[in-house]
């Protein structure tokens, strides 16, 4: 995966200094809007450390509604993200939080909601490089960098879940590179993340959601 640069973002428009405020700050929002799956109509941006200082001058503002129109790094409608968030009835804001200091530098924080009011409460951190890592999902400490193909898997936190998911994988002769789980509490919500070395199918998640334990599947391939 080559570099990303601040120039090829967000154009002589939105220059800013450095890709951890605008490539990675799209990328998170990338990944983050993936876990909705209806249509955004409202999202909170909370901004931490140097996103909440600089992120109008460094152009964060509109790679994170860029990310969230589902733009990718290169796509030159960054520039105008406010207007066509707007056409698309997305409500949105921008919060500053600079009183929070035990907090990576890079840091927002994404709520989203569709019309129904359902949606997810994201936590991602820019890490250089036009590189993010999601953090968290909706209170739950993750880890998620988008540098594989990735199921995120919002289950109940009962056995046989694991089972039933690697089976699926074996059956589309998909490798997993990586699988971890996180939950909070013994027996309520847990994500399963896996990461993968091959495309997942559609035929993969269908197989994966005929678990009544499976809430929600979730597929980030950026």
């Amino acid at each position: 995966m080559r570099e990303i640069s601040v120039f090829d973002v967000i154009g002589p428009n939105m220059i800013g200094p450095s890709s951890s405020h605008t490539a990675g700050a799209l990328r998170i929002a990338l990944m983050a809007r993936r876990l909705v799956s209806a249509p955004i109509k409202k999202v909170r941006f909370i901004l931490y450390g140097s996103f909440a200082r600089t992120y109008k001058g460094h152009g964060t503002d509109r790679a994170l509604l860029g990310g969230i129109l589902g733009f990718n790094a290169e796509d030159k409608r960054i520039r105008d993200s406010y207007r066509l968030a707007t056409e698309a009835g997305i409500e949105y804001s921008f919060e500053p939080n600079t009183t929070e200091q035990a907090i990576h530098p890079n840091t927002v924080r994404i709520i989203m909601e569709d019309e129904a009011g359902n949606g997810a409460d994201v936590v991602g951190v820019s890490i250089g490089g036009g590189n993010a890592l999601l953090k968290q999902i909706n209170g739950i400490d993750i880890s998620i960098t988008g540098n594989y193909q990735t199921m995120i898997i919002m289950q109940k936190d009962e056995p046989g879940v694991a089972a039933h998911v690697t089976r699926c994988f074996y059956e589309e002769n998909i490798n997993i590179a990586f699988l971890n789980i996180y939950r909070q509490r013994k027996g309520e919500i847990a994500y399963c993340v896996i990461e993968a070395d091959n495309e997942l199918t559609q035929s993969l998640v269908e197989k994966v959601k005929e678990l009544p334990l499976v809430r929600q599947v979730t597929v980030i391939q950026l």
